[in-house]
């Protein structure tokens, strides 16, 4: 198994596309959490209304875009672990040094785990580094010493590296590059966010939302930039984690009952 692990982290960290995507997300990310920040502080609320969210609530949903917006990352870079190996045959060499085909999902999964946590590492500096400017010159401060704050940001690390195993797992299942990569971008930048704003708005789907991807995520940090955690109905930490963890498994068990079952030439 340790060989089978060393040939799979050799795999992914050799190659230049993963610290490409961590570049572009470091941008987006400062970019994004830099304009919610702004919308939070230096924008009037109409009608001289309060602000939509203040002090601790404000800075843990502007450090949620980790994942809320951030999320898509590691799950390209997952996915790109287990389809590249289709895209360019390597998947028939990699099993014919190892043919235990569990053994070989496995080290894949446990793989990417390093990557995961160092793009959450990144991803969290990204955001505070947009969004805490704002936050301590407009706002009510940047709540760096809050210990809730720093909970939510610790935990948007492994959430990140849960995300990057998640995509590693939802590759095995939709081994096409292409396709995954585009299902990929569909949901997580349309297809979510919407069911989560529509689903949000009635009190008979509003707990429903708590149970899509990013919505379990976002009650594994306690915080979301979708609004307050109070009015979106998130789950217990435990639970969120515990949904996250259903997704990557089920991926895991269909892609291995599918995809790693069939004949691979």
């Amino acid at each position: 198994m340790r060989d089978a692990l060393v040939t799979e982290y050799r795999k992914l960290v050799t190659t230049r596309l993963w610290w490409m995507l961590l570049i572009v997300m470091v941008c987006y990310l400062a970019f994004v959490a830099a304009a919610i920040s702004a919308s939070f502080t230096l924008v009037d609320p109409p009608d001289g209304g309060p602000p939509p969210m203040a002090g601790e609530d404000a800075a843990k949903a502007v450090y949620s875009v980790v994942n809320g917006i951030g999320y898509v990352f590691p799950l390209v870079i997952g996915s790109l672990a287990m389809t590249t190996e289709f895209r360019h045959q390597t998947i028939t060499q990699s099993l014919l040094v190892g043919p235990d085909r569990t053994r070989f999902l496995l080290a894949k999964l446990v793989s990417v785990v390093p990557i995961g946590l160092l793009a959450g590492v990144v991803a969290v500096l990204a955001t505070v580094a947009g969004g805490a400017p704002l936050l301590e010159w407009q706002g009510d401060g940047a709540m760096l010493g809050d210990a809730d704050v720093i909970a939510a940001l610790l935990l948007g690390v492994v959430v990140i590296a849960l995300w990057a195993i998640i995509g590693v797992a939802f590759g095995t299942l939709v081994p096409n590059q292409v396709a995954a990569i585009v299902i990929i971008l569909a949901f997580t930048q349309f297809v979510e966010p919407v069911a989560r704003l529509v689903l949000a708005q009635f009190d008979g789907t509003s707990r429903v939302a708590s149970f899509l991807p990013g919505g379990a995520a976002d009650s594994v940090l306690g915080a979301s930039f979708f609004g307050d955690p109070s009015s979106l109905d998130l789950l217990p930490r435990w639970a969120g984690a515990l949904v996250l963890l259903a997704y990557a498994a089920a991926f895991v068990v269909a892609g291995r009952l599918t995809t790693l079952r069939r004949d691979i030439g």
